[in-house]
């Protein structure tokens, strides 16, 4: 499974290199429906309403939860430069947090145009003699409540607490 993401009492969880998305039921985790998708499931999030998907390109796909065709395509740039690897992905209010497989940052988009609005860089979380070991930055999770991110990754030793 790669990414997953709530709307109200549902799950949608994407496959990698299935083309299949999965709907459970939040009480149960029952699988309710599945869908079809062309493209790799990367990454996923939910601003509550729509469905957010990235592929590893510099695209994120706004899909349609109720039949998850997409909706809009935006194209993420950080001024004309395309931001490729868009991985893991975090819905917050008006923007979409994606790191970028390969790096250390997470770039803050604005959903509305695809735009980066801002960067974070997690390159002073894991000590520089065992970067290889601890593989890429990979997680990211935010609490609304406290304003906090989450961050970690694929073998990192710890999860992280941050604040933009």
């Amino acid at each position: 499974a790669e990414g997953l993401a709530r709307i109200n009492d549902q799950l949608y969880q994407l496959t990698w290199q299935k083309g299949q998305a999965f709907v459970y039921d939040l009480k149960t985790f029952t699988k309710v429906k599945t869908f079809q998708y062309e493209v790799d499931g990367w990454g996923l999030c939910s601003d509550g309403t729509n469905l957010y998907m990235s592929d590893g390109s510099a695209a994120l796909y706004q899909r349609n939860p109720d039949t998850f065709k997409i909706e809009n395509t935006l194209q993420v740039k950080s001024g004309e430069s395309p931001i490729n690897c868009l991985n893991e992905l975090e819905c917050v209010g008006d923007s979409i947090y994606a790191n970028v497989l390969g790096s250390n940052f997470i770039v803050k988009i604005d959903k509305n145009t695809g735009r980066t609005v801002g960067a974070i860089d997690a390159s002073s979380l894991l000590p520089k003699s065992n970067a290889e070991a601890y593989g890429v930055l990979n997680g990211i999770a935010h609490d609304p409540e406290t304003g906090s991110f989450y961050l970690t990754g694929k073998n990192w030793p710890k999860l992280f607490e941050v604040r933009e």
